[in-house]
């Protein structure tokens, strides 16, 4: 902690230009004040260091031996001063012309890319870089620094990050048409799926993490899924399923096209709720003036209401 008496240093800006200028009312004029404001402000600064440091005559101010000394000392902490306002300046005029994103698979996939559309027509010069990792890892990116924004499909938020929701999503759970689930008649019990070749997303997958949440509460606990198999991607989870290797559970939105050609079929579980929301966060109580437009963007498309951040649950991690 700086100690009581440490100058001010618009104080020692003034007082450097004293010693250049040799008077108060130029020094004024150069930094824009008024003489009176100025011989204040220098008082007050003889006042802190505890010694005379101008010596004032009708042809106007020197500095006195106690001055030179200061001055000297001040003029290297002024010039670090103005080093640290400029570069501070630079990083609020490089994040003025660039957006960091990362974003969670089904989001960036079928989401993102209109949004990115809408805010490039609006900053024709932007320069935006977007990474797509699973839940966890864009949560860790955000909280790291690395990114102004995320976007993640996962049921809770770290705390620490901000949230807003931009709309939602369904999981389906879906199999080939020749899979035996596929013909029955009626719908399949939640409780069954334990003892089912479920094909999964890796852990810290946003899907995976709605899938056994909706799996606790359905069933007041998660089953041991003994005969689950954990895969990268979303489009090895349909092709394998394409393939009668399992029921994949997978964005309704990544299933679309194999659903309308037949390909797969989705299997009705009515006890598991498969709905989650889809979030922007961001670290701090606000994000850069682009993200949040990219943020306003997102929800617009969603037919999300307006509205401030939403409670984020109480929960250590996300995935």
């Amino acid at each position: 902690m700086l100690p009581p008496r440490t100058p001010d240093l618009a104080a020692l800006d003034l007082l450097l230009a004293v010693a250049e200028t040799g008077s108060v009312g130029r020094a004024a004029a150069l930094h824009g004040v008024s003489q009176p404001s100025a011989s204040t402000r220098l008082a007050r600064l003889e006042r802190r260091v505890g010694v005379a440091l101008l010596v004032r005559t009708r042809r106007g101010s020197t500095l006195t031996p106690a001055g030179e000394a200061v001055a000297t000392w001040a003029r290297e902490v002024v010039d670090a001063a103005h080093r640290l306002t400029d570069g501070v300046q630079a990083l609020r005029a490089d994040r003025s012309v660039r957006l960091r994103v990362c974003a969670s698979l089904t989001i960036a996939e079928y989401l993102m890319p209109p949004w990115l559309l809408a805010l490039r027509r609006a900053h024709p010069s932007l320069d935006v870089g977007v990474a797509v990792a699973n839940s966890a890892e864009v949560c860790r990116q955000v909280i790291t620094g690395v990114v102004d924004v995320g976007f993640v499909e996962a049921p809770s938020v770290p705390a620490g990050l901000n949230a807003l929701r931009v709309g939602t999503d369904r999981l389906a759970i879906v199999v080939a048409p020749r899979y035996p689930l596929a013909s029955r008649a009626g719908a399949v019990a939640a409780r069954e799926l334990a003892d089912q070749p479920l094909l999964l997303r890796e852990p810290g997958s946003g899907t995976r993490d709605t899938f056994l949440h909706a799996l606790h509460r359905a069933l007041g606990a998660v089953p041991v899924l003994a005969h689950a198999t954990e895969l990268g991607s979303t489009t090895t989870l349909l092709a394998t399923a394409r393939a009668a290797g399992g029921l994949a559970v997978v964005s309704a939105r990544a299933a679309a096209a194999d659903l309308g050609s037949g390909a797969l079929v989705e299997l009705a579980v009515p006890d598991l709720d498969l709905e989650r929301p889809l979030h922007a966060i961001w670290l701090g109580a606000r994000p850069t003036d682009l993200a949040h437009e990219l943020v306003r963007l997102a929800r617009a498309a969603s037919g999300e209401p307006a509205g401030g951040a939403i409670p984020r649950p109480r929960q250590r991690s996300a995935r």
